[in-house]
């Protein structure tokens, strides 16, 4: 597994640790699948961080590989743009 610098940099904005996350991982929801993704199939998750806030995070693996999985990015989902469930863009 490796964490991009955008990944970092984004965890550190919103205030998230990324160790609860990658350890409840096993805990995530798929939300999205992107497996035509040009930079290497990808899938966003719904994550909740120690406090039980809602956490996206978006995985992908390199195009041309089978791994590491990359931490592309990571953000606290803002609800005018998602439903209540964290799950389903708006409209």
């Amino acid at each position: 597994m490796r964490v991009s610098l955008h990944a970092v940099q984004e965890l550190i904005n919103d205030g998230l640790l990324i160790e609860p996350l990658v350890t409840n991982l096993s805990k995530a929801t798929l939300v999205e699948d992107y497996p035509d993704y040009h930079k290497g199939p990808a899938i966003l998750v719904l994550q909740r961080d120690e406090t039980g806030e809602p956490v996206h995070l978006v995985w992908g693996i390199p195009a041309g590989e089978k791994e590491p999985a990359v931490l592309v990015t990571a953000y606290r989902p803002d609800l005018r743009k998602w439903d209540p469930s964290f799950t389903k863009r708006r409209i």
